[in-house]
């Protein structure tokens, strides 16, 4: 079906959904680019991991959720802020929502692009890269390339705990890095696309691990354009209360996040 601006509200937000805190790093740049614009950010911390889930699971409980969510919060447009959930998700939530839906998936045709010695690393969760549409992508962008996958649900811990102001060992860092160096050609690598929305939290420790020469790359530049896009020319109006964080898991580990949260604009928590 069509989609079509679910409300003419000025209030009503652009809704960010991810399974924990990786949807911020896709919030940070659509603030740059719509510093106006109310947003509510929604963390499916009771979901969390969906790396280690089934497709079927995935499907179901991101399909539920957004429906449940998008007829009590009215958004005009819906981010799925994951790069899990839109690889297994986002024909089906198309399918059912009346509101534009903007998906991530990962950057590999900017890799591709980007790339020199034609050798590209790609890390995300187990579940997001055995993704036939992360093939397809490899297909249609990166044909003539070589794309190493290396699923690192440890990274998704361990951005979690960073914006929980809670310590990392560093080792995990230097395993994802040493995982993907040992490849066929991964001492080649100097493109590393980050297909998780929590790595991006993590670019400074992930250099470090991989070493000088590799540059790293995310979708969330085109997704904050592609939001901008399809909501020009609407009118804002920010609450006075400020922007809202909606979990689904009433976790005491949430009030950790206040700091980070803040830093991104988001001034109420809220328990879904």
């Amino acid at each position: 079906m069509t989609a079509e601006p679910a409300s003419a509200d000025p209030a009503a937000p652009i809704l960010l959904f991810d399974s924990g805190v990786g949807g911020l790093s896709v919030l940070g740049k659509v603030r740059k680019v719509l510093p106006q614009a109310p947003v509510m950010y929604v963390s499916d911390n009771a979901g969390l991991p969906y790396g280690s889930k089934t497709e079927a699971q995935i499907a179901a409980r991101v399909s539920g959720l957004l429906g449940r969510l998008t007829e009590r919060y009215r958004p005009r447009l819906v981010c799925i802020a994951c790069n899990t959930a839109s690889t297994i998700a986002l024909a089906s939530v198309r399918e059912v929502l009346e509101v534009p839906i903007v998906g991530t998936v990962p950057a590999i045709k900017p890799a591709a692009a980007m790339t020199r010695t034609s050798v590209i690393g790609l890390l995300g969760t187990e579940a997001t890269i055995r993704q036939g549409y992360v093939d397809r992508l490899e297909a249609e962008f990166a044909a003539d390339k070589r794309l190493l996958r290396h699923g690192a649900p440890e990274l998704v811990a361990a951005a979690e705990a960073k914006l929980r102001g809670l310590p990392v060992d560093p080792a995990v860092f230097t395993r994802a890095a040493a995982a993907l160096r040992a490849m066929p050609d991964g001492g080649r690598i100097d493109t590393v696309v980050l297909a998780c929305t929590h790595f991006p939290l993590l670019e400074a420790e992930l250099a470090e691990a991989f070493g000088p020469g590799v540059r790293f790359i995310d979708g969330s530049d085109g997704i904050a354009r592609r939001i901008a896009f399809l909501t020009q020319g609407q009118d804002w109006a920010n609450s006075a209360e400020g922007d809202i964080a909606l979990f689904t898991k009433d976790d005491p580990a949430n009030e950790c996040l206040i700091p980070a949260l803040a830093h991104y604009g988001i001034a109420r928590r809220l328990v879904f």
